[in-house]
């Protein structure tokens, strides 16, 4: 490694040419660091300063040449070495009109910009990568460049542009002042340094680069220039092509988060993903040629459910739903899902029957206002229960066999709640009146341009007509049924149909006999507007939802082979436990309660030797002893919060039960302390799902 202090002029002199690899991002500099630049440029030589330090720049020297240009590989740095020359371009151009203030044009282009005497690409002295190749070039060159083209680059160089015109500084005192920046050049040794940890180093805060950034670096640095050069241009740009977004990056790094997930059957933390990345990379067994066509096959499948299109009609109608109802947790599992199609595991008939159970998963859990804490690390684990031998029932199964906070809500709660609840109020109103308006309607109607209507109208003060049509009780039955799905529709007429009364709306220019969509076939049947039509067509809609939104089914004898993990649940109750007498009992049903009680999650299953509460995993255990209860909380015993001194300290003692912290119940006395210690139990299991 050689380490040289000096500034960008002479770094720059000489038959050089610095060149940005296909791995490193493209420029991305934006406004923001310019105007930082250019603050520490004026102030530093209004200040008469004799230099100002703005950071480093690390490359790889390629081999020596006798004759020609030498060339260095840039590792970091790129974004200050192409801000600089931008600056020196947007100078150069302002001396060529103005050439009595100072500053020669040619000397930059000929010493700075160029190397003279070179053709073709060598003739550059920074070579960008190609994303941002060409408009470099041009502003060096002085090309035109076509209106309407969106770059960094462009708007930077502008940026300078009209600094210089406004003369904070000279055109000599901005030629001087970019001479006294100093700058670190440090030229490493391929034979003896390793660029992939230096650079890592560099960057280690993760701050500068996004994942996908450090991902792509990782895989392409190390290569040989040719293989390098390969894979990125048959390989990884394609896939960064998938990525056309304008957050590219952002959706770059949570499709590789997914992928991991995918991958790896957990979720990796946000701040991790590039160190996951690496070990998963240097156990796959996949060569890197091989380890991004990976990349790219998942990238499409990611990238189509994202943008909604597919080859597929149905699949991009499921993607809009899910993209609706913002449910991009199903992505690592629909990722797997995807690939075993490709494989041929299951048919396209399936991975559609699976795409629609997962829109029911959490469309009927959202209605039923079950926690989303946890979806997440629910679809990242599904993976680890399918059975490619009988693949629909096995995800079937897992579905049907949750329960707690896990549940996919039965036909009988999603139903309850999707005729009385508050509908109105949630994200996604508008996707279910939707779906309601185009349940298997061959000429599909776009919803985007309606608005929610409310029949009975929302104003607190009704007008006489509502009034008397909805009785005595009216005001009760207006906040009942308000925000429900029997009394919503939706119209392109609200402004106008307002506070109206029911027959108005029924028979104005819009209103609702002159509307084509179905969900209003009830209504405009009706001659009044009550608690009775709200439920009526509540009803109605509830068995439409239970269509649109299925829940699971399995015969007993395709769920059969899936009911094999807890035989315990159903072969013991609380008269099994030998121990139990008249005194103990009591005790139990007390604790019972009081643990039941703590949340509807709470779940108790009669193990052999003692019972289990549990949420996600058990939190405490009983063991039923002749004149007490054992109670195990499963946490680690030096987080217990403890004022009584009722724990002791299990760690790594052989006990029936969970954790590492055990107290007893032998009076009713003390129920409110062993509660107190449970709750923490629950809670902290409680934080580690939410998390």
């Amino acid at each position: 490694m050689d380490a040289v202090k000096g500034n960008i002029y002479q770094i720059l002199n000489g038959a050089k040419q610095f060149v940005i690899p296909v791995y490193q991002r493209a420029y991305s500099w934006e406004k923001e660091q310019c105007q930082r630049l250019w603050s520490d440029i004026v102030a530093m030589q209004k200040a008469g300063r004799e230099g100002h330090f703005v950071g480093s720049i690390v490359n790889i020297a390629e081999k020596d040449m006798p004759i020609g240009v030498q060339k260095f590989m840039i590792i970091d740095g790129q974004q200050r070495l192409t801000t600089l020359t931008l600056l020196l371009i947007a100078l150069r151009d302002y001396a060529k009109g103005h050439a009595d203030e100072g500053v020669n044009a040619n000397k930059i282009t000929d010493t700075l910009l160029l190397n003279t005497y070179e053709v073709e690409n060598d003739r550059y002295k920074l070579l960008l990568a190609q994303t941002d190749r060409d408009i470099l070039v041009k502003l060096i060159e002085s090309s035109p460049i076509k209106d309407g083209v969106k770059s960094r680059l462009l708007d930077n160089y502008a940026f300078f542009v009209t600094q210089i015109a406004r003369k904070d500084l000279s055109p000599t005192e901005i030629y001087e002042s970019i001479g006294k920046l100093q700058i670190v050049n440090i030229t490493l040794d391929r034979q003896h340094d390793d660029p992939q940890a230096i650079f890592e180093s560099l960057n280690s805060t993760g701050m500068d680069l996004k994942d996908s950034d450090l991902i792509r670096n990782h895989i392409l640095m190390g290569l040989e220039a040719v293989i390098q050069a390969s894979v990125y241009n048959n390989i990884w740009r394609p896939t960064e092509l998938l990525f056309d977004y304008e957050h590219q990056s952002e959706l770059m790094d949570g499709f590789f988060r997914d992928y991991l997930t995918m991958k790896l059957g957990r979720i990796p933390k946000k701040n991790e993903v590039y160190k996951e990345f690496k070990g998963y990379h240097s156990n796959c067994d996949m060569d890197i040629t091989n380890l991004c066509q990976d990349i790219y096959r998942f990238a499409k499948h990611y990238t189509n459910m994202f943008f909604a299109k597919s080859s597929d009609a149905i699949l991009s109608y499921l993607y809009a739903g899910m993209k609706a109802i913002r449910m991009d947790v199903v992505y690592p599992f629909l990722l797997k899902v995807h690939d075993d199609c490709d494989r041929g595991f299951l048919s396209i008939d399936e991975l559609r029957e699976i795409a629609r159970l997962c829109i029911s998963y959490v469309l009927r859990r959202a209605v039923c206002d079950i926690p989303t804490n946890s979806l997440n690390k629910t679809f990242a684990t599904i993976k680890n229960y399918i059975h490619t031998d009988d693949y629909i029932n096995s995800v079937k199964a897992f579905f049907i066999m949750q329960y707690s906070y896990k549940e996919f809500p039965n036909d009988e709660r999603f139903l309850a709640m999707f005729q009385s609840r508050d509908i109105y109020h949630m994200r996604i109103c508008n996707y279910i009146l939707s779906r309601l308006e185009n349940w298997d309607n061959k000429s599909t109607v776009v919803t985007g341009n309606l608005t929610i209507e409310h029949i009975i109208p929302q104003n607190s003060n009704l007008s006489s007509e509502w009034i008397s049509m909805l009785g005595a009780n009216w005001n009760e039955v207006q906040k009942k049924y308000l925000h429900t799905i029997g009394n919503l529709t939706l119209t392109a007429y609200n402004s106008e149909m307002s506070d109206s009364s029911f027959s108005e709306k029924l028979e104005m220019d819009g209103g609702f006999k002159q509307s084509a969509l179905r969900i209003n076939k009830y209504v405009v049947t009706q001659t009044t507007w009550s608690e009775s039509q709200i439920n009526t067509r509540a009803k109605e809609f509830g068995e439409l939802a239970r269509k649109i939104w299925p829940f699971p089914v399995l015969t007993e004898a395709q769920i059969a082979p899936y009911l094999k993990q807890e035989p315990s649940v159903f072969q013991y109750s609380i008269e099994s436990y030998e121990q139990l007498n008249a005194f103990n009992r009591i005790l139990f049903e007390k604790l019972n309660t009081r643990i039941m009680n703590l949340s509807a999650f709470v779940k108790r299953e009669f193990k052999k030797l003692y019972i289990a509460y549990k949420a996600d995993t058990n939190f405490v255990d009983i063991v039923i002893q002749k004149s007490r209860l054992r109670v195990s909380v499963n946490m680690k015993y030096t987080n217990v919060i403890d004022p009584k001194g009722i724990c002791k300290d299990i760690t790594d003692l052989g006990r029936w039960g969970n954790g590492d912290v055990e107290l007893f119940l032998d009076s009713l006395e003390q129920l409110d302390d062993v509660m107190f210690i449970i709750e923490q139990g629950l809670q902290e299991q409680m934080d580690k799902i939410n998390n």
